[in-house]
């Protein structure tokens, strides 16, 4: 087990926030940071502070991204045209662990990227075993035939606690998803308020 999946539960209480909107997450029953020090009260945040917590939430929402990485989907972002923190969202939300967690083959994200990396996951017919692999529109997803039988996946699907979206066609009985197209920001189901204006600001400083 990663140090990144280990400390995931203690993400929820570091943000302050429930992050990923899960009914059994520490926040819901002690709304303060982890720590001997955390239900002291604090001073009110810098907008560096402000900021730096926007993008620890993104970051933290799509599986601890590293910073590495991160800077370079932000890097990618600017680079585009049209609206910088729109385009932001639309690579995160390309992230094929992302679209494995969007259409509910997985429990979390964390997940998502386990099944990605033990080869349970093809794209157009092909095993692609990283994570962060960049879907095109149109391309089609699918549970690889001998991991169909997973109970793993049928516990995901059979979980209502989310729903699919708009930009994601999902054959639950073949377990194959269809990246119908990009979406734009407000149409991306986050449970908590997202910022990626504010990211956008943090790295450009």
């Amino acid at each position: 087990m990663t140090k990144r999946l280990n400390s995931k539960h203690k993400v929820d209480r570091r943000l302050k926030v429930n992050l990923w909107g899960r009914p059994k997450s520490p926040f819901n029953s002690r709304a303060y940071p982890p720590g001997q020090h955390g239900q002291s009260k604090s001073a009110k945040p810098s907008d560096y502070g402000i900021q730096l917590q926007a993008k620890q939430k993104l970051k933290s929402y799509y599986g601890n991204i590293n910073e590495r990485q991160f800077r370079n989907i932000y890097k990618k972002a600017i680079m585009k045209k049209g609206d910088s923190a729109e385009n932001l969202i639309g690579l995160l939300e390309r992230r094929l662990d992302a679209v494995v967690y969007r259409a509910k083959l997985s429990t979390t994200i964390f997940a998502a990227r386990q099944l990605i990396n033990h080869g349970h996951v093809h794209v157009n017919g092909k095993k692609v075993n990283i994570s962060s692999y960049q879907l095109k529109e149109e391309e089609t997803i699918e549970v690889r035939e001998k991991s169909k039988k997973l109970a793993l996946i049928d516990i995901a699907l059979a979980n209502k606690e989310r729903e699919v979206p708009e930009y994601l066609q999902l054959d639950e009985k073949n377990k194959k998803i269809k990246f119908v197209r990009i979406p734009k920001f407000d149409e991306v189901p986050y449970p908590v308020t997202m910022e990626p204006n504010l990211v956008i600001e943090y790295y450009s400083r």
